[in-house]
C-alpha cells in the first residue's frame, strides 16, 4: 500500500500566478510558508520556516487567484510531485518538487495562521462577564423527587 498525501496550513509568500494550459484548463501556482516553533534542550525558543510550492488546477485555480494574495492564510491538501525539465539557456536538467492540490480552504482574513483570537482586553471582559453570569445563577432550593419525572 502506498500513500502520497500532503496537508499544509500556511501563508502565501507571493500573489498567486494564474495561467492557462493549451487545453484551456486554468493553472494557479503560489508559494506557501509554514512555521515551526520548538524549544531546544537549553529551553531556548527556536523557530524555523519551510516553503512549499503549490499548484492548483481548474475552477479551484481561478478561485484561489481571485481571492488570495500575499500573506493570506490557506489550507492545502494534495499530493507531492517532482517534475523535471531541460533548462533552455544552460541545457542542464532542473527539478521542482511541489504540492498538486486536490482541495484548498481559505483561512481567516488578514493572513492570521490559526483561529481568530480576541485581544486580551476583550478576553478579560468576556471572562469577567462569564464569571458574573455563573455567580448569579440561583438554583431551586427544593429537591427533585425521581417519582415526579414522567419517564
Amino acid at each position: 500500500m502506498y500513500l502520497n498525501k500532503a496537508i499544509v496550513i500556511g501563508n502565501l509568500t507571493r500573489d498567486p500566478e494564474i495561467r492557462s494550459l493549451p487545453s484551456g484548463i486554468k493553472v494557479c501556482s503560489f508559494s506557501l510558508a509554514t512555521n515551526r516553533v520548538w524549544k531546544d534542550k537549553n529551553d531556548a525558543r527556536q523557530e524555523s520556516t519551510d516553503y512549499h510550492n503549490v499548484v492548483v488546477f481548474g475552477r479551484q485555480a481561478e478561485t484561489v487567484a481571485q481571492y488570495m494574495k500575499k500573506g493570506s492564510s490557506i489550507l492545502v491538501e494534495g499530493r507531492m510531485q517532482t517534475r523535471s525539465w531541460e533548462d533552455k539557456t544552460s541545457g542542464e536538467k532542473k527539478y521542482r518538487t511541489e504540492i498538486v492540490a486536490d482541495r484548498t480552504q481559505f483561512g481567516p482574513k488578514g493572513g492570521n495562521s490559526g483561529a481568530s483570537i480576541p485581544s486580551t482586553g476583550s478576553l478579560k471582559a468576556a471572562d469577567t462577564k462569564e464569571k458574573e453570569e455563573i455567580d448569579t445563577i440561583e438554583y431551586p432550593e427544593e429537591d427533585i423527587n425521581p417519582e415526579d419525572i414522567p419517564f
